[in-house]
């Protein structure tokens, strides 16, 4: 058995590990990243490939080493199409978006962890948690090639993705590490990128469309006019879905999808749930999809997997710097999360709830009936409210669908109450009982006015 002795093992070589191990070894710590891909097909990892938020990177890896992955920056809009109708919807989307190559991104990434210091370890599988007597996590233990390697290592991070098996293996029973994760908090999801023979005509928007069920849909994401990726997902809460024969259904009934060649195919699980309420326990955080830093109405976790790999970097640098990698002392890293993104991501996780107890048909006429465009723009103005005429058009236009317009008001407002709680997450492990117990009476209003089934 080989033993190495990192100040900091990362497992998993996306987005999370990447900066956070670029991150720790910038600072001068000896990082080892831990990915059981080889150093071929390392960051070749099923994404919609749409990056929200692309105007800003941690500095670790900044944008100017990444830029060159970037290959459509001219997204604008989303384009919602709704066949039962026979209508498109067409929402602006603000701030800067780009369609990425995920594999070279990938790549990027790794080299730039790589520069700054960090040692990969290629074809390494994780197969246990090492703790000692008190719980407390002190590395991992995997095998190589045959051969029994052990990483004992002072902080260990989690950058294993959805449904990591760190957490399988480890007993995280005494921390506040959230455990109360199912697989029915996920989506199963599969995606093509084709290219086609002529440039599409929607070479500016993202293309989503309606399965027929609330939980899925199909996606259409150009890299560029002519390379496309194409996909389909849906939540597990539901019935099993044919991933891949529903999405060669929908590219056999498109004219722009005639004579397409598949360049690369791949799926996976991604959590469509609320962030984790705690990441941290003694030696151990998690990150990136381990810990559900995704936004759970769209899937997009690029962002937010970058800047949780920085601060769970950063806390860990100050832990090992004090002697103190306990529990207590990893806790800001829940703080920062909470306040740049994951509360926003538990308030949207209500319109996730609400999607499963809706008729899908119902839902789908009342979007074909809302006047899209002067909607989009009130939404994004930054105002709370509508104008007169376009309160009465929305009204007009709607007439018939004026109970779904109520609930799903009702549901705006149980998602702004779960936002202003998470903005008051407590700065101490002592104070985080009290603080779940009241985020669970708040989802307890969410179901009764959704009239969901809970969802934890």
């Amino acid at each position: 058995m080989t033993t190495h002795e990192p100040d900091i093992v990362v497992v998993g070589a996306g987005t999370a590990g990447c900066y956070a191990a670029a991150t720790a070894a910038d600072a001068g710590l000896d990082v080892t990243v831990v990915e059981r891909k080889t150093e071929t097909e390392a960051g070749h990892i099923a994404c919609g490939d749409a990056l929200k938020g692309a105007d800003a990177f941690p500095s670790a890896i900044p944008k100017s080493e990444i830029r060159s992955a970037f290959t459509n920056t001219d997204v604008t809009h989303g384009r919602f199409e709704i066949p039962s109708h026979d209508t498109v919807l067409e929402i602006p989307i603000p701030g800067e978006l780009a369609v990425i190559d995920r594999w070279e991104f990938g790549r990027l990434i790794i080299d730039g962890a790589e520069r700054r210091g960090a040692e990969f370890h290629y074809d390494t599988v994780v197969q246990d948690v090492t703790q000692d007597d008190d719980g407390h996590v002190t590395g991992v233990r995997a095998k190589r090639k045959g051969e029994v390697v052990e990483y004992d290592a002072g902080m260990t991070v989690d950058a294993a993705g959805a449904l990591s098996i760190l957490q399988d293996r480890a007993d995280l029973s005494g921390a506040t590490f959230d455990t109360n994760v199912s697989y029915s908090q996920f989506s199963s999801a599969y995606r093509e990128v084709l290219e086609v023979e002529e440039e599409v005509e929607w070479q500016d928007a993202l293309v989503f469309k309606a399965t027929d069920r609330a939980a899925g849909y199909l996606w259409y994401f150009p890299r560029t006019g002519t390379e496309i990726n194409a996909g389909l997902g849906f939540q597990m809460t539901e019935p099993p879905m044919k991933l891949v024969e529903g999405l060669k259904r929908d590219l056999r009934d498109r004219a722009e999808f005639q004579g397409a060649k598949v360049r690369d195919k791949l799926g996976a699980a991604l959590p469509t749930r609320r962030p984790y309420d705690s990441a941290v326990a003694d030696g151990f955080l998690a990150v990136g999809d381990a810990a559900a830093h995704v936004n759970p109405t769209t899937g997009g976790g690029i962002a937010g997997a970058a800047y949780a790999g920085k601060y769970a970097a950063e806390q860990a640098i100050e832990a090992l710097a004090d002697g103190d990698t306990s529990e207590e002392a990893l806790w800001r890293y829940n703080e920062r999360v909470m306040d740049h993104f994951g509360g926003r991501y538990a308030a949207l996780d209500v319109y996730n709830v609400l999607a499963t107890a809706v008729d899908v048909d119902d839902l789908m006429s009342l979007l074909a009936a809302l006047p899209g465009e002067q909607l989009s723009e009130a939404l994004y103005s930054g105002t709370t409210s509508v104008g007169p005429k376009l309160a009465v058009d929305v009204a007009r236009k709607s007439y018939g669908y004026w109970d779904q317009i109520v609930e799903f008001y009702r549901a705006k407002r149980a998602a702004d109450d779960l936002l202003a709680h998470y903005r008051r997450y407590p700065s101490r492990p002592g104070a985080f009982d009290a603080w779940r117990d009241r985020r669970d009476d708040l989802m307890d209003e969410v179901y009764a006015v959704t009239g969901a089934e809970p969802k934890y």
